[in-house]
């Protein structure tokens, strides 16, 4: 039975995400595709997959223990305070925080962790910013 309000709640999830992807405006000048196609595509996915949850659900599912349920709250709301936090403090400082985070709790050494985050927020700002011309949040430093 718990499968089964998952699965729907990944319907409700996946018609809201395809309903606002309705609602992205078109500018004169793009792509064939159109800047609709990826979110149409990922909206279609999770309700193929919530649909298929509903459908086939598991007789008995193994939930996580409290405590996992826990350091997945915590990492949900560091990806908010992220989210939230990005324009004002940047692309860099946010993303180092955040990757930093998440490799640890994916089992990295704390200094690895702080290492490969900060790895990964500059080479996304370099791919993204310097070499592809994309804009990202700025911050108080500039970068």
């Amino acid at each position: 039975m718990s499968d089964r309000i998952f699965g729907v709640f990944g319907l409700l999830l996946a018609a809201f995400y395809l309903w606002q992807a309705t609602q992205i405006e078109l500018s004169f000048i793009s792509d064939p595709f159109g800047p609709k196609a990826f979110p149409y595509m990922i909206g279609i996915v999770l309700a193929v997959a919530s649909g298929v949850v509903v459908l086939s659900p598991d007789t008995e599912p193994e939930w996580p223990t409290f405590s996992r349920l826990f350091e997945i709250g915590v990492a949900t709301a560091v990806m908010i305070a992220y989210a939230l936090f990005l324009k004002e403090y940047g692309f860099i400082a946010c993303t180092s925080v955040a990757a930093a985070y998440l490799c640890w709790r994916l089992g990295a050494h704390p200094l690895s962790a702080v290492i490969a985050g900060v790895a990964i927020a500059v080479g996304i700002y370099v791919i993204f910013h310097l070499v592809l011309g994309l804009s990202l949040a700025r911050g108080p430093w500039g970068f």
